[in-house]
């Protein structure tokens, strides 16, 4: 289990400082706040330790006893997001393109691609700040790669997993970046469609055929 910001309280030890342990991640979760709120005003790059500090309204020991610099607090934030999506691999890993056309002309979602997108829209202040124009633009290709790529790869035919020709990394290439471009809409447009019509959407986007309606 990857312990994040909001788990390290839960797994405190009662006599060992609980107390502690939970000031330690109201500290953190103050300072995850502060990221994404300068962030969003003023870009990662035109803000310092000391601005964080005042936003969160803590001290720079405070800070410092948790992270190295700014950079080390996006990281730490990033590091986990990723590590949370990799609960999904497994359900991933099992997929398979009947399974995908069976869903399909049920026109039910996927259990694991709602639960992706319950995931994405609980994460979705970090991930609008992280990706959008003041963000890092590290990040996007890491959420593509644990995401999406994993989820064109998967579908793919035994012998194109193992054995890829050119044609088929761009053909991966090509659908894990529309995926996220996907993602990105959502989350720029305020994640007006339920996780369920995300779903629904996704799959109905992999699978369409040239020349078919593009009504859901």
């Amino acid at each position: 289990m990857t312990i994040t910001f909001e788990t390290a309280a839960a797994c405190a030890s009662p006599a060992t400082g609980a107390g502690e342990d939970r000031r330690i991640v109201r500290s953190k979760r103050a300072l995850r706040d502060a990221l994404i709120a300068l962030m969003e005003e003023r870009g990662y790059e035109a803000f310092t330790v000391n601005d964080l500090c005042a936003r969160a309204d803590l001290n720079r020991g405070t800070f410092y006893n948790h992270f190295r610099d700014k950079e080390d607090l996006l990281l730490t934030l990033e590091d986990e997001v990723i590590a949370d999506l990799e609960r999904f691999r497994e359900s991933l890993q099992r997929l398979s393109l009947a399974e995908l056309l069976r869903v399909r002309t049920g026109r039910t979602p996927l259990p694991f691609l709602v639960e992706l997108f319950d995931y994405l829209r609980a994460q979705a202040d970090f991930l609008h700040a992280v990706m959008g124009p003041g963000g890092d633009i590290r990040f996007a290709p890491r959420l593509r790669d644990a995401v999406c790529t994993d989820l064109i790869e998967n579908i793919l035919h035994d012998r194109y997993r193992e054995n890829p020709t050119p044609f088929v990394n761009y053909y991966v290439a090509f659908y894990a970046s529309a995926y996220l471009g996907v993602i990105t809409r959502w989350l720029e447009m305020g994640m007006a469609e339920s996780s369920e019509e995300m779903a629904v959407i996704a799959l109905r986007l992999l699978l369409i055929k040239p020349g078919e309606s593009i009504e859901l």
